[in-house]
């Protein structure tokens, strides 16, 4: 029997990272749930037993259930059957499985039927399940749309659809149109308010919608007639019961095949408000793309993931020349590098996912009673880190999934170019990853200011003030050259005050940043576990090269410059 927790140490290495401690006892309110349900943890231990039995549970199903019918549903795929979806045989049983083992509504409230868990460990879960079929965890992770109806909906919207999805109805987010992909504030699917009998009807098409016929949607829609900005928008729940909404197709993707990506068409569908009039793009979308690039950030590390076991597996097995083919410096190299760069990226999504944890749980809290004066600032502090790492999470950890998967491909020859192979699969379904919920491109556009403003430079000091093994100092002192490049070459890309000088260069600092930033996470992980040294040695030796390489080309290159790259 496989267990793709139990498999993995490296998950219990994050899951009891020293904040874990803090999050823990706040998210449970000092434990005081225990005096009201009997499955609440009474302390830290228990609490971190629950959420290890949880994942024991979900890594068996990921290995034993979702993992062996990856290829059959990558083959089968979902269908449109009397304008609504029918999922392939094995997505069906993948949801089974994981509904009746109670794996939905992990992070919310336990007056909802949630599990009140730590984002930490739903992000772990999420991991896993890509990790055994990417296209999966775009049916099962969509809960984490939830946690928009939490924040935003009225209690009495919570107790209607949180405890539905806590019982395993799925969820949807439809945003994208034919004409407003990134740049939602074209969304023109049309809200219309009926005085007669006081609802919200919705009409209008819907494009590239992932899991389009969930049971419960959140939707966005253009509700102040006359508008074309992102001011005219609102946030709707519409809820499958009620009808009104067909599927006209089912997207003929590359890859994530038995993830059903839906064109809908909306017929006078019965919607209600969420959240109040024109903030559903200010505001709730927001909150809503944040949740979803944390979840790709989930999925590209659970791509590596089998991306990096796929490879050393043949690379293990694979004998040419008499002996097996991992023992060539050409194929060591690309495993040592996929394993650190896997390494980096899972360090990297934890470390922001408790940053979001952290200011997310005090923000929960300063709705029940004031926070001091200290919680205040320590929310402050973790939602700025939480905004400025999603999209480094998401960035380099969907670039860093391609690449994984491409070197997979390439460590079997001719043999991963064909079906027979897994590696097939996931070079497929790992493409997807730097285009969807904002393209790599977007996610440097959302992490730029954080270069320009020094928060990703007073991170790095941050790190260097850190306790780590007295043996991995020189490390650390290469990192701190690195930064003093990075801080060198971001001063004079910044103090030519030239907006697109400092766009042509941003994901080169944007990168520069990732590369020391994670270099640091390895760092203080192998002072916890030795486990990670080499790979910390791998990716700092890598990252020195692409810093030296990023610093090269920006010191080299003159605002005139620019016009050789311009499109004639």
């Amino acid at each position: 029997m496989a267990n793709f927790y139990l498999d993995n140490s490296d998950l219990k290495h994050h899951l009891t990272h020293p904040l874990m401690k803090r999050l823990v006892a706040l998210k449970e309110r000092n434990y005081t749930d225990a005096q009201k349900y009997d499955y609440a943890p009474f302390d830290y231990e228990d609490a971190i037993d629950s959420y290890e039995k949880v994942l024991e549970i979900a890594g068996e199903i990921c290995g034993d259930i979702v993992a062996p019918n990856a290829e059959d549903v990558d083959h089968e795929g979902p269908h449109v059957i009397d304008g609504h979806v029918q999922y392939a045989a094995g997505t069906q049983k993948n949801l089974d499985a994981l509904v009746k083992a109670g794996l939905m509504g992990i992070s919310l409230p336990r007056r909802y039927n949630g599990l009140n868990f730590s984002l930490v460990p739903y992000i772990m879960a999420a991991d896993m399940v890509s990790r055994a079929d990417a296209g999966f965890v775009n049916i099962w992770g969509l809960q984490d749309c939830a946690e928009t109806i939490y924040e935003f909906a009225s209690e009495e919207q919570k107790q209607r659809y949180l405890p539905r999805v806590c019982a395993g109805e799925t969820m949807a987010m439809d945003l994208t149109e034919p004409d407003a992909g990134s740049d939602l504030q074209a969304v023109m699917l049309k809200a219309t308010y009926s005085e007669k009998d006081g609802c919200w009807y919705l009409n209008g098409v819907k494009r590239f919608i992932t899991n389009g016929d969930g049971h419960i949607a959140l939707v966005l829609a253009r509700s102040e007639e006359g508008t074309k900005d992102g001011r005219g928008l609102s946030m709707f729940i519409y809820d499958k019961n009620n009808g009104g909404v067909t599927v006209r197709r089912i997207e003929n993707k590359m890859g994530i095949k038995g993830s059903p990506t839906c064109e809908l068409v909306f017929r006078n569908a019965k919607a209600e408000l969420c959240g109040d009039r024109k903030m559903g793009l200010i505001k709730y979308v927001m909150a809503l793309m944040n949740g979803a690039r944390l979840g790709i950030a989930a999925q590209s590390v659970g791509v590596s993931e089998a991306a990096y076991r796929e490879a050393l597996s043949y690379a293990q097995e694979r004998r040419q020349f008499g002996k097996a083919i991992i023992e060539f410096p050409a194929v060591y190299e690309m495993l040592s590098l996929m394993k650190a760069k896997l390494d980096a990226s899972r360090s990297l999504l934890y470390e922001t996912t408790r940053f979001v944890d952290m200011y997310k749980t005090l923000e929960d809290i300063s709705k029940e009673s004031k926070l001091e004066k200290e919680e205040r600032a320590e929310m402050k502090m973790y939602q700025k880190q939480a905004d400025a790492f999603t999209p480094l999470a998401k960035g380099m950890g969907s670039e860093f999934c391609n690449q994984n998967a491409y070197d997979c491909v390439q460590i079997h020859g001719g043999s991963g170019f064909m079906k027979d192979y897994a590696c097939e699969r996931i070079y497929r379904d790992a493409r997807i990853t730097s285009i969807y919920e904002g393209t790599t491109q977007l996610q440097v556009v959302a992490a730029i200011r954080h270069v320009t403003t020094g928060t990703y430079l007073n991170m790095m000091k941050f790190y260097e003030s850190q306790e780590i093994s007295s043996d991995l100092i020189p490390l650390r002192n290469r990192l701190k050259t690195m930064t003093e490049i990075y801080e060198k070459i971001v001063t004079k890309v910044t103090e030519t005050k030239d907006p697109e000088y400092i766009d042509f260069h941003a994901r080169r600092m944007v990168e520069m940043a990732g590369h020391i930033i994670m270099g640091h996470l390895l760092l203080l992980d192998t002072t916890r576990c030795d486990s990670f040294r080499t790979s910390a040695e791998v990716y700092i030796h890598y990252g020195e090269s692409e810093v030296t390489k990023n610093a090269k080309f920006i010191d080299q290159f003159d605002i005139e410059d620019l016009e050789f790259y311009r499109m004639k």
